[in-house]
Order: C-alpha cells, then sequence, then structure tokens
C-alpha cells in the first residue's frame, strides 16, 4: 500500500504555516490567514502530466464543439480591447496564453504582445515562469490561468514589480466565495482538481493585491466569464445518468472522460431545457457580486 502524502504545509498564495487553524476540505487546505484554499495533497509532476495530457490543449487548437471556439476568440477579441484601452503604451504580457488568441487580438490592435505557456508552440509564447520574465510591461494578464501556477503568490508579486508606471494587471479567476461554489461544493465545475492549485475567494484576492501597493480600479461579477456554464454543468451533472455537460460541448480528442453517444446526447438536452435556470441563476449571483468568475483590474501608481 502506497504510503499517505504528508499535507500541504504552506499556503501557496500568502505563504503562511497551514497549521491546526487551517480549514481541511476535500482536496484542499483553506488558509487561516487569508482565506486562499491550496490543493491537498499537492499533485507531483508526474500527475500533473497525467492531468493536462493531450486533450486539455489538442495540437488542433479546437477544443469544442459547435461555436465554442469562435466564441472564446469573440471574448478574448473584447478583452484586447480593454486592455489597449486601459493599459499605457508598451508590450503586453499574458500568463497562460494558451493557443495565443489573446495574442493575436492584441497584434490586430497594433500591441506587442508575449505570451507563457507550457509547451509552446509558437515563437511569441515563451515555455517559461514569469518568476524568469525580466523587462518592463504595460500589462500582465492571468485570465483563468493563475490558479493553475504552482507558485501564485510569487507570480502575482513578480507581476507587480514588472509592470510600467501606471500599468496594470488583469486577472480573471474563479470564485469560491460564489453562489454555485456553495451549492455544487466538491463537484463544482471550476474547482477542477489537480489542474487547478489554488482556489480565490474576491476578499483573498483584493487583499494580496493592495498588499503590493497595486491600486484596485474594477471589479467585476460579469466581465469574468465562465459564470453559467458552471450553473448548467453543475445543474446536468446533479441528473442520474452519468450527465457532463463540460465534456459533451467539448471535440471528442479534447475530452478526458469517456461518454456514451447517449450519455452526450442526454447531456446537450438536459443543458438545452436548463439553460434558462442557468441564466437567472447567474444573473443573481451577479447581482449579488457573488458570481463564479471575478474579473479584476488593478493599477502601479505612476
Amino acid at each position: 500500500m502506497e504510503a499517505a502524502r504528508p499535507g500541504v504545509a504552506i499556503c501557496a498564495w500568502c505563504g503562511a504555516p497551514l497549521d491546526d487553524r487551517a480549514v481541511r476540505l476535500r482536496g484542499r487546505t483553506r488558509c487561516a490567514r487569508c482565506g486562499a484554499a491550496t490543493t491537498d495533497p499537492w499533485p507531483t509532476d508526474d500527475e500533473l502530466e497525467r492531468a493536462y495530457g493531450t486533450w486539455y490543449r489538442p495540437t488542433s487548437g479546437r477544443r469544442f464543439n459547435f461555436i465554442g471556439d469562435a466564441l472564446l476568440a469573440r471574448t478574448r477579441g473584447f478583452l484586447a480591447v480593454r486592455i489597449d484601452e486601459i493599459a499605457p503604451p508598451g508590450p503586453v504580457l499574458d500568463v497562460g496564453a494558451g493557443d495565443g488568441v489573446l495574442l493575436d487580438a492584441l497584434a490586430r490592435r497594433g500591441r506587442e504582445a508575449i505570451g507563457l505557456e507550457r509547451d509552446s508552440r509558437r515563437p511569441d509564447i515563451r515555455d517559461q515562469s514569469i518568476e524568469d520574465v525580466e523587462g518592463e510591461w504595460a500589462a500582465v494578464v492571468f485570465w483563468h490561468s493563475l490558479e493553475h501556477l504552482p507558485r501564485p503568490g510569487a507570480a502575482i508579486e513578480r507581476a507587480a514589480r514588472l509592470l510600467l508606471p501606471n500599468g496594470v494587471v488583469v486577472i480573471a479567476v474563479p470564485n469560491t466565495a460564489s453562489l454555485q461554489a456553495r451549492v455544487f461544493g466538491d463537484r463544482w465545475l471550476a474547482l477542477d482538481l489537480p489542474r487547478h492549485l489554488v482556489h480565490l475567494s474576491q476578499k483573498s484576492l483584493v487583499t494580496r493585491i493592495e498588499g503590493l501597493g497595486l491600486r484596485v480600479d474594477r471589479i467585476s461579477h460579469v466581465r469574468g466569464g465562465q459564470i453559467a456554464i458552471g450553473w448548467l454543468d453543475g445543474l446536468v451533472g446533479s441528473l442520474p445518468g452519468g450527465l457532463n455537460l463540460y465534456q459533451s460541448l467539448r471535440r471528442a480528442p479534447a475530452r478526458n472522460v469517456e461518454l456514451s453517444a447517449r450519455q452526450r446526447v442526454a447531456s446537450l438536452v438536459a443543458g438545452v431545457l436548463l439553460g434558462p435556470i442557468a441564466v437567472a441563476l447567474a444573473g443573481l449571483e451577479i447581482a449579488l457580486r457573488r458570481s463564479g468568475s471575478i474579473y479584476l483590474e488593478a493599477r502601479r501608481a505612476g
């Protein structure tokens, strides 16, 4: 029998000891000091390699059926416009650039941009940690990538140091204080263990950002995306029959769960039927400022 691994001892977000005041949850431990949770037990390199595999970001670059990929490209276009509006002149660093969709959108607006991503496939995307990046940057972007980093606290500290005067950091992350996180608990889509290594609430995010001397200019419970899908996947997954909407929306090479044709069809039909309820619930949590994702813009002083 394999020996049990010791629990994680240090908070990945603030660096505080996870002592007897920490709250041990299934698959994660919440820090008593900052309120962020760290994935626990911490995955090994081999476990992370298997968790991402080839399905997470297939070589074709096409992940979703229907209009999913086109919708993602459109939202990155909106994000590029926003970054170009709020950032001073200078290059943009996209941490967790994926296939480079945001880089392309920024280039169309005349912005120089460099991405960071494991297993880089493009010359403008480096297989490098932000902790090793040098230079001065008009904006540093963590679009649903901060939660994947092995040293998220160190990454956000480095981002603050890399900013030009009046430079901005733009972050979108799942919100552990959301209504959907509370309702679905360990089944919440955005928990995504073990790929997500840190789990943040709005309070834990803002407190750390302000502690780095950055001024929070904007918090949005709409711009971060991935809100209605969290409700819809959770509602569909609550039905009998082993339904999984999120995996059913992905193309076959981009799935990590085996689903029969019946399960895929049933998941999609249930998603259509439950769609109005999911949208209504997403609207409710947006109104309460407890939505499934948080979007934040913070600025370095000039």
